[in-house]
């Protein structure tokens, strides 16, 4: 069984098992945009061409079964054993189906924040242009961010749509349960876009209150599962729900039903949020992924605990720099404990940090004003330590960023 110990020293035992990345040999500190893959994900890879090779055309049965497993390793992520889940190639895919079974001409309001994701501050602008009330919460304070997006819903909202982990700042959002409540008493929708906690923190949605909310997520980032993997789980309710955006494979489970002529006909399930025809090597490639951390203990608490001794100890290292604040700093107030899995540094140039990283070796990513560290179970702490020491080698040469 893999312990802390083992991944803190020099030889991480689990770089072994990512050769082809060669994490060992490069100092990736991008694991909040994209992790590395192990080995084994070639494995799953292979194995669908295998199957697509020998059965053509009659490789689905091989396929649907792939998305299945896929199906109950978040089902065990997310310690919900019984419930439903949409498959999609993007979240952006899900929200599109989920939005268009919301009543938005009966009740044309959307609640969100003003720091969500890419996917919904994109869409969400875009119906606004077409008429769609957004409403969008300030973010800060985060510690009544739940409780103040909660206060702006009225009985023309259709949904709220917020994060469980904000994506620039790496801040948990507190409160979740109690937004839920009054979703739930006002028959409001919820989505929780859970992508940012998964693989880092611990999302049992049932224990957090969210068993009415449909939760949003995928495995590109720390899952380790690469592109094409991501879910919408539905609240048992969704069954009533009719999305207009829906694709073929939504009436699979419909076909031999009695037609009701002019009323399309969904499946029951996850598949009525389904949409059409995919490319199904990203479930081979996930399902071998999801194996590989069940044999190496990689599960939601023992990643949460690698990953607050690594976000730690790059805050550790970052502070003893004593860099000047005007040019790069971090949020000291929030305890590590509230954070996710990646370390967030306000800077006068990210994107210009980012880059001049970049030239000495270590990768980073950045978005806006936030330069960010990004750990994963693979790397040492000598690795994180030399990753976070060249960005005060790169600040002191002074202009080597534009």
């Amino acid at each position: 069984m893999t312990t802390l110990d083992d991944l803190r020293a020099d030889a991480n035992s689990l770089a072994a098992h990512y050769t082809r990345f060669a994490v060992a040999d490069r100092l990736l500190l991008s694991g909040h945009s994209h992790q590395a893959w192990p080995d084994v994900a070639e494995e799953g890879l292979c194995e669908s061409f295998a199957d697509a090779a020998r059965d053509v055309d009659g490789k689905w049965e091989r396929a649907f079964a792939k998305a299945d497993q896929l199906r109950a390793g978040f089902r065990l992520l997310l310690g919900d054993p019984h419930g439903e889940y949409a498959l999609g190639a993007s979240t952006h895919d899900l929200v599109l189906r989920f939005l268009s079974a919301m009543e938005l001409p009966r009740r044309p309001r959307l609640v969100t924040t003003d720091g969500e994701f890419h996917t919904l501050r994109r869409q969400l602008a875009r119906l606004e242009e077409e008429g769609v009330e957004v409403v969008r919460v300030p973010l800060d304070p985060v510690t009544t961010l739940a409780e103040r997006v909660a206060g702006e819903v009225d009985g023309t909202t259709a949904a709220v749509l917020v994060s469980a982990v904000l994506f620039e700042t790496s801040r948990l959002v507190p409160g979740l349960a109690h937004l839920a409540d009054v979703c739930r008493d006002r028959s409001i929708e919820l989505v929780v876009d859970a992508y940012h906690a998964l693989g880092v923190v611990p999302f049992p949605l049932h224990d957090l209150g969210l068993t009415n909310a449909w939760v949003l997520g995928g495995g590109y980032k720390y899952l380790q599962l690469g592109e094409g993997n991501c879910f919408l789980r539905l609240p048992a309710h969704a069954q009533e729900l009719r999305p207009v955006i829906t694709g073929w494979y939504a009436e699979f489970g419909a076909l031999a039903d009695e037609r009701h002529p002019g009323q399309v006909p969904y499946a029951i399930g996850g598949d009525r949020f389904a949409g059409a025809t995919y490319d199904p090597a990203s479930h081979y490639r996930g399902v071998r992924v999801q194996r590989f951390f069940a044999e190496h203990g990689l599960t939601p608490e023992f990643l949460r605990e690698v990953s607050q001794h690594q976000v730690g100890l790059l805050a550790s290292v970052f502070d003893e720099l004593a860099l000047p604040a005007d040019v790069v700093t971090r949020d000291r107030e929030t305890p590590l404990g509230m954070l996710g899995g990646f370390l967030s540094l306000r800077c006068a140039d990210a994107a210009g940090l980012q880059a001049a990283l970049a030239a000495h070796g270590v990768r980073t990513d950045s978005r806006g004003q936030y330069l960010r560290f990004g750990p994963a179970p693979y790397l040492s702490d000598t690795q994180l330590e030399t990753a976070m020491n060249t960005l005060g080698t790169v600040v002191r040469d002074g202009g080597t960023f534009s």
